[in-house]
């Protein structure tokens, strides 16, 4: 019986253990880690719009005049060259397409949506951005927060865990 017992606790302790936590992270949105992410709602793509089936699916909201989402852009451009195959970043804004159209400082190099009603942004009631969320190819948010968050930062290192941890 004590063996048993022992078995079903180790299986507990690591079902618990395989989920990804937010540990106490500071969030300026809701949290919806290890939940079925939401629909994707843009009012407009400024690039292509993207193939996401099979893939993780980043995204970033952020905004032209927010000095952390700019800080930030360099390492989505990276992080999108190096998993293409892999990932689709999708930076969505809820400023006027002109604003982000003309935007270039630094060049975008992964996909972009405006959605001024801000849509997705007041479902997850993000208070503060740049905020991202990580969504795994069966549709369920494996990480979410402001990404340049001291300890808590979204690295390649950190994409490159859950991409392994949850591929198909």
């Amino acid at each position: 019986m004590k063996r048993n017992l022992t078995f079903v606790l180790l299986l507990i302790g690591t079902v618990v253990f395989a989920q990804e936590s937010n540990n106490g992270k500071k969030l300026w949105a809701k949290s919806i880690l290890n939940e079925k992410a939401p629909e994707l709602i843009v009012e407009k793509w400024i690039s292509k719009q993207p193939d996401t089936k099979g893939k993780f699916v980043l995204i970033d909201f952020w905004a032209t005049w927010c000095g952390p989402c700019r800080a930030y852009i360099p390492a989505l451009n990276d992080i999108q060259k190096k998993y293409e195959d892999k990932i689709v970043i999708i930076g969505i804004s809820d400023e006027a397409a002109e604003k982000v159209e003309a935007f270039n400082n630094p060049k975008i190099n992964y996909f972009e949506a405006i959605d001024t009603k801000g849509t997705v942004k007041d479902l997850l009631q993000v208070k503060g951005i740049p905020h991202a969320i990580l969504i795994d190819p069966k549709g369920v948010v494996r990480w979410e927060g402001f990404p340049l968050l001291q300890g808590n930062e979204l690295t390649e290192d950190v994409i490159k865990a859950l991409l392994e941890k949850y591929k198909n």
